[in-house]
């Protein structure tokens, strides 16, 4: 909190105030001027914090009777936008895989277009069985928070990577070893999250993508692509295994966001 109470004390300073003679109606001006310049709520929340903190402490030792930190609100931090994954981005990260028959890299495309083609999260796709997988009906069975289970479909692209993963690849890793697991490691043992979190990270790497870019990132994709492309919010909530709509309705926000740019730059008038 070092650097927000310096900052705090340097605006009393060029406001010409004496930081023990504040008042509550000067810290309200205060406030109003980090919202003015632009911060964050969270940021302002933060500086609140700090600076409560510190007339705290001066009202402990004596040097000082008022604290005019003590009766402003802390603002409601809003609820950011989730991140997307470009569709070209996308294009890369899959399209790395076409024509290569590598045991690892069947199961590494068959790992990432899962992501993408249903919403998993890397836990679900962690705890995903081969039996999970239904090619008749086109269909992944995923266990969500809590063990709750829900069936997404799979577009044919998904299919054909987790079939031949399946049918190729995943014999030869498992080495003779015996599993129920849909995606093995190179020793023939289940694949652990943190283990799928790596080959993502190390994937996106080859693909040239953002380092930051996270495999639930995928999963914000999907959803957003899904809305854009004229699905309806519940059965995007369904896909998701979101218990509430609500936490779907976040990813309406982010197309928004989109089409506000679309009209910047296309309409006339913008």
């Amino acid at each position: 909190y070092a650097a927000d109470l310096y900052s705090y004390l340097d605006w009393a300073a060029r406001s010409g105030l004496d930081p023990l003679a504040v008042t509550h109606r000067s810290f309200r001006r205060y406030l109003a001027e980090l919202d003015q310049a632009g911060y964050t709520r969270r940021t302002v929340g933060r500086r609140l914090s700090a600076v409560r903190s510190f007339y705290k402490h001066l009202n402990a030792e004596g040097a000082c009777q008022v604290n005019p930190a003590a009766a402003a609100a802390t603002p409601k931090a809003g609820r950011s936008l989730p991140r997307r994954t470009a569709a070209s981005d996308v294009e890369r990260l899959l399209g790395q895989f076409d024509g290569l028959d590598d045991p690892v890299e069947l199961r590494d495309a068959a790992f990432l277009e899962l992501l993408y083609a249903c919403g998993a999260r890397i836990s679900e796709a962690d705890g995903t069985a081969v039996a999970d997988i239904d090619f008749e009906e086109g269909s992944v069975r995923l266990f969500g928070k809590g063990s709750k289970e829900r069936i997404v479909p799979l577009h044919d692209q998904a299919l054909q990577r987790l079939r031949r993963y399946i049918e190729r690849g995943r014999p030869a890793l498992l080495r003779g070893h015996a599993s129920s697991a849909l995606f093995i490691s190179t020793r023939g043992n289940d694949m652990s999250a943190a283990s799928l979190r790596a080959v993502f990270k190390k994937r996106a790497a080859q693909a040239g993508l953002d380092p930051s870019l996270h495999p639930h990132d995928m999963r914000h994709s999907f959803a957003t692509d899904l809305l854009e492309g004229g699905a309806d919010l519940r059965s995007v909530q369904e896909m998701l295994g979101h218990a509430s709509l609500s936490t779907t309705q976040v990813y309406t926000h982010l197309s928004l966001e989109r089409m506000r740019d679309t009209l910047k730059q296309a309409h006339p008038r913008s």
